[in-house]
């Protein structure tokens, strides 16, 4: 609870474990003061509002407090766990965990999350995060899946911050709907009828098309990657953790567009100022491609699950695709291609129907 202060008008808080002085007056806001009693920070903002100055509190970089979930945030920031991560990983885990500090522990509190003692952050106050985020499925996942990398590190016997991980048991939402719209044959032809051959566009598709990739190899594929027919590389999904080379034979529609098409010098697709994309700018500029051909609902993502349900319906095995995206289990691929699967057995079931005319099996 606030109590008063020695000095006049300064009173004491501290409200969640952490020490807070304020100036209160009656007829006047309350203001917070910076620093500690005694300081020359401290002393000019007393005497400025003492004299009826406005406080204006110099922002920098906040202190978090001892044992509180924004200083084992920062804590895990140092860590080996985490420095091990992508650098695209690095910075969408901090993001998450900075907006999850910000937050008030209840709507309209003054009291935030990231000031929550560790004792104190349970398994509620996980649920609780993830529902915020509820509208967004994947958002609220993400979430859970940095507490809970956070908090395993934390209770490692070498760290040791936490006895126990409050989101080891709150659950993932299940995924809403199936994802990335999946292309499929008359869209692609749509596409290539827009942006014919000899194009930067159609060039994209084929690359995405032919070597069933994600946005992100592609952008790095250049002519150094081509031995004999065959283009090698590392995907970069995982390549620091569980880095998977590839090796996949040019199909000789991607050849023939290659060949047909203005390339870079280091990488087959390049940027209006003839650098390589990255694999953001390359997704935002293809989506771009795809509203100009009147297919607003496709995406860059979408051409890989188009391409692995082309695989399924002609034929090929889970273990075939699985050699082409790098996928390190089958359940990954069947989420895939489960689509293509069922009309595939659904046409040869079809043929398995009884036609006898005779009435002998009539149902």
């Amino acid at each position: 609870m606030p109590r008063k202060f020695s000095k006049k008008y300064v009173v004491e808080d501290r409200t969640g474990g952490k020490l807070r002085f304020y100036f209160r007056k009656v007829g006047q806001k309350k203001v917070r003061l910076p620093g500690v009693p005694g300081s020359d920070e401290f002393n000019k903002a007393y005497y400025d509002a003492l004299n009826g100055v406005s406080l204006t509190v110099p922002v920098g970089p906040k202190m978090a407090n001892q044992g509180t979930f924004r200083w084992l945030c920062q804590q895990y920031f140092q860590s080996a766990e985490y420095r091990h991560l992508s650098g695209r990983t690095q910075h969408v885990r901090r993001l998450i965990f900075e907006h999850m500090w910000a937050e008030p522990i209840k709507p309209g509190a003054d009291r935030l999350f990231e000031d929550i003692p560790l004792e104190a952050f349970n398994a509620k106050a996980v649920r609780t995060l993830r529902d915020r985020k509820a509208d967004k499925r994947e958002a609220a996942n993400s979430r859970v899946k940095a507490l809970r990398a956070m908090f395993s590190w934390a209770c490692a016997k070498d760290v040791e911050h936490m006895s126990s991980n409050p989101a080891r048991d709150v659950g993932f939402f299940s995924p809403q709907g199936d994802g990335f719209h999946s292309w499929t044959a008359s869209e692609f032809s749509q596409f290539k009828d827009f942006h014919p051959i000899g194009t930067k566009p159609h060039l994209a598709l084929a690359l995405l098309l032919y070597t069933v990739q994600r946005r992100s190899d592609i952008v790095q594929f250049g002519k150094q990657h081509v031995r004999e027919g065959v283009i090698k590389f590392t995907q970069h999904k995982g390549r620091e953790k569980k880095p998977i080379t590839l090796e996949i034979p040019i199909h000789p529609q991607l050849q023939k567009v290659i060949d047909a098409t203005p390339c870079g010098d280091l990488t087959f697709l390049v940027t209006e100022f003839n650098k390589g994309f990255t694999a953001a700018g390359f997704g935002n500029w293809f989506r771009t491609q795809c509203d100009l051909a009147g297919l607003p609902h496709c995406s860059a993502h979408g051409v890989r699950k188009g391409a692995s349900a082309r695989l399924a319906e002609n034929g090929a095995t889970e273990s075939q695709i699985k050699a082409l995206t790098g996928h390190q289990t089958l359940k990954e691929v069947a989420n895939y291609t489960k689509g293509a699967s069922q009309r595939r057995m659904a046409r040869s079931a079809i043929l398995l129907l009884d036609d006898d005319e005779s009435g002998s099996n009539k149902a």
